[in-house]
């Protein structure tokens, strides 16, 4: 917001894939109505917490609003951490088909440990490029593994190339101490902003996979059908972010075209941006 607020013709587009949902704002710190009427964002409110929305869907919705920017003679500056989708954008990846029936029946085992085992007899590059706590990705692999009948390592050079792309791209530097005790204080600032309001609200209507799926919205809706206590929730909630945060960092970690600046200097940052 401040690069945008500084440097005329800065347009955000998000890279988050759980702020594609409508309705779905508390929680996934979604940028408020008064910031995106001061800057314009994309990639917002895109569906209905219902709606499947895909890494396709994110990619055919970025590249219309790249163009609608591009048309303005505006800059692009992406912002978020949903791993995939931002190599999906930068590097252009083409993932590999859907198999839903396939990926519904992986669902239901519940040991991820174990799904990771069978990646590894069937895919045993794949399986050792990602970690075996990884469900998502795990039961995404198997998905394409047992669908195409070919390894998912082999589809594409893989997320272990990094081409150069015309891009500058940043990486906020944070302690793990200091992530973990701002993680936590979001979500308590998040409960007074009325967060638990509206997973109730959410909870009356049938949400998709990747929705329900969301980091605080998945313990909070366990809490409102009864499951668990809300401290329970809560304490939960933070114990994933933190795990979901180690992840993430490490995913970045790995791209070597990732500039990493610490947290306290970010303000230099963003001084020598505008200034450009």
């Amino acid at each position: 917001m401040e690069i945008a607020r500084r440097t005329a013709g800065v347009e955000l587009l998000s890279v988050d894939s759980m702020q594609v949902y409508r309705r779905m704002n508390i929680g996934t710190a979604k940028p408020s109505p008064a910031d995106q009427a001061e800057v314009r964002h994309h990639l917002i409110d895109l569906v209905e917490p219902d709606v499947p929305f895909s890494l396709v869907d994110f990619q055919a919705a970025h590249d219309a609003a790249r163009l609608e920017i591009q048309e303005r003679n505006a800059i692009p500056l992406l912002v978020g951490g949903t791993g995939l989708y931002v190599r999906a954008v930068v590097d252009r990846l083409t993932p590999p088909p859907r198999f839903n029936d396939i990926a519904s029946e992986l669902e239901t085992e519940e040991d991820t440990e174990r799904l990771h085992n069978r990646l590894r007899e069937l895919d045993p590059n794949g399986a050792a490029r990602m970690e075996a706590s990884n469900r998502r990705r795990i039961i995404r692999a198997l998905e394409v593994t047992l669908g195409t009948g070919q390894p998912f390592s082999s589809f594409g050079p893989g997320l272990d190339h990094y081409p150069e792309v015309p891009y500058r791209i940043i990486g906020v530097d944070i302690s793990r101490d200091l992530l973990d005790q701002r993680i936590k204080e979001r979500y308590l600032e998040q409960m007074k902003a009325g967060f638990l309001e509206e997973v109730r609200e959410l909870a009356d209507h049938a949400l998709a996979h990747s929705a329900g799926q969301a980091l605080g919205y998945k313990e909070l809706l366990a809490h409102v059908r009864g499951e668990t206590s809300l401290e329970d929730a809560l304490e939960l909630a933070v114990r994933r972010t933190k795990r979901f945060a180690r992840r993430q960092q490490r995913w970045f970690r790995r791209d070597p075209r990732v500039e990493w600046v610490q947290h306290h200097q970010i303000e230099a940052l963003i001084n020598e941006i505008s200034s450009q």
